[in-house]
């Protein structure tokens, strides 16, 4: 997986391509909190994204709590699949996706 990152203001969008799974969780996680102070829009852009697995949903329940207390956090681009994966988990009640 990779992750492009763009900063415009306190807005941070994070392009990830590739896979979201238990080997590239911690680092998407670890990206995210080097790179999420002062940070008041978080865009999550899956448009790259093929897979996202249990380990990189609690990584994306995670960064959406953190954004809750300070900004918020919007998922642009999601692919059929992952959308799927996000209805049958629930994700989309609780998720912002554009």
């Amino acid at each position: 997986m990779t992750i492009d990152k763009k900063t415009n203001g306190t807005e941070l969008e994070m392009t990830l391509t590739g896979r979201l799974d238990t080997t590239t969780a911690p680092i998407f996680e670890a990206e995210l909190k080097n790179s999420i102070d002062g940070v008041e829009k978080l865009v999550l852009n899956f448009e790259n994204l093929e897979y996202i697995s249990s380990a990189g949903l609690r990584v994306v329940l995670s960064a959406q709590k953190i954004m809750n207390e300070q900004g918020k956090m919007v998922i642009r681009n999601v692919g059929d699949s992952i959308m799927e994966v996000f209805e049958i988990t629930g994700f989309l009640d609780i998720l912002t996706i554009e």
